[in-house]
């Protein structure tokens, strides 16, 4: 294979997906930085302004593939995402009217197949307009669409890239379930459809995607373990999709832990890949920020 093949079919890998930090590949990766959410993510809060400081360190040295040409795959990325979300006191069929916009910015290293690149930059903005959220008890749902817009700097000649070069819309379900004794559990399910990278005209396939996390409040404190799953669901198509499809999977599990003090809440998090296939295998680690005016 040429190495101007080998870029297509790996240009993304190293791509960091839309909300910004996740590895990704065109032929096995995500718009969505799986992981991200946790804690009461299934529970919008009430009606006012918020902002949220993701911040991840993501390295992987394997690229879980039997082709020899991922023999020397290695990745670092940083990334900081900044989220902006407003939520109105105007009530849809019972539930709070909410928006929201995410801007990530990102460093990627990366190495494989005797090829090397570096790049850092703005990535791919997400934003959705309609979000909704209700409140039954112990049990809050959140419903929405996000829409990953093809913002940010990418090169189809390097293998690192802080954008992807292609559209995303992604129905979104959470829920959280809390009740008085202080047990969480919280899950965001995600589905993705993705559009051609007119560049490498590479059409990525449909993406199933869940972070989740089980946890114990003590007061301000939360105290859990959670993490994410992948499965990629339909084949990728178009030049560079030799690996039979290059569907992806992926599970990670870790410790995760929250302190809310009511204006600001932290969230620090480490996640080890595992179950993988067609994908980088890495390890994560999360410093989440969020702030209420």
């Amino acid at each position: 294979m040429s190495h101007a093949a080998q870029r297509i079919l790996l240009a993304s890998s190293l791509m960091i997906c839309g909300a910004g930090g996740a590895l990704a590949t065109e032929g096995g990766g995500g718009a969505y930085p799986n992981g991200a959410e946790s804690f009461m993510t299934g529970f919008l809060p009430p009606p006012g302004f918020y902002v949220v400081s993701y911040n991840q360190y993501y390295t992987a040295s394997s690229f879980k593939n039997s082709s020899p040409l991922f023999n020397d795959f290695s990745a670092d990325v940083a990334a900081t995402v900044f989220r902006a979300i407003y939520v109105s006191d105007i009530q849809i069929f019972g539930a709070n009217w909410a928006m929201h916009a995410f801007l990530p910015i990102a460093s990627v290293n990366a190495s494989f197949g005797g090829m090397s690149g570096r790049s850092s930059g703005i990535g791919d903005i997400i934003i959705d307009p309609f979000i909704l959220g209700w409140h039954f008890g112990d049990w809050n749902v959140v419903t929405g669409f996000d829409i990953t817009l093809p913002t940010g700097k990418y090169d189809p000649n390097s293998i690192a890239n802080p954008g992807r070069n292609y559209m995303t819309f992604t129905p979104v379900f959470a829920f959280t379930y809390l009740n008085k004794d202080g047990w969480e559990v919280s899950a965001k399910v995600m589905y993705d459809f993705n559009t051609e990278n007119q560049d490498t005209n590479y059409q990525s396939g449909q993406e199933l995607h869940a972070d989740f996390v089980a946890a114990k409040h003590f007061g301000p404190l939360a105290i859990g373990v959670g993490g994410y799953a992948y499965r990629q669901t339909t084949p990728d198509s178009g030049y560079g999709a030799v690996f039979g499809g290059f569907e992806g999977q992926a599970v990670a599990l870790g410790p995760q832990l929250m302190y809310n003090s009511g204006k600001l809440t932290v969230v620090a998090k480490y996640m080890s890949e595992f179950a993988v296939e067609n994908r980088p295998q890495g390890d994560k680690i999360w410093l989440n920020i969020v702030a209420a005016f």
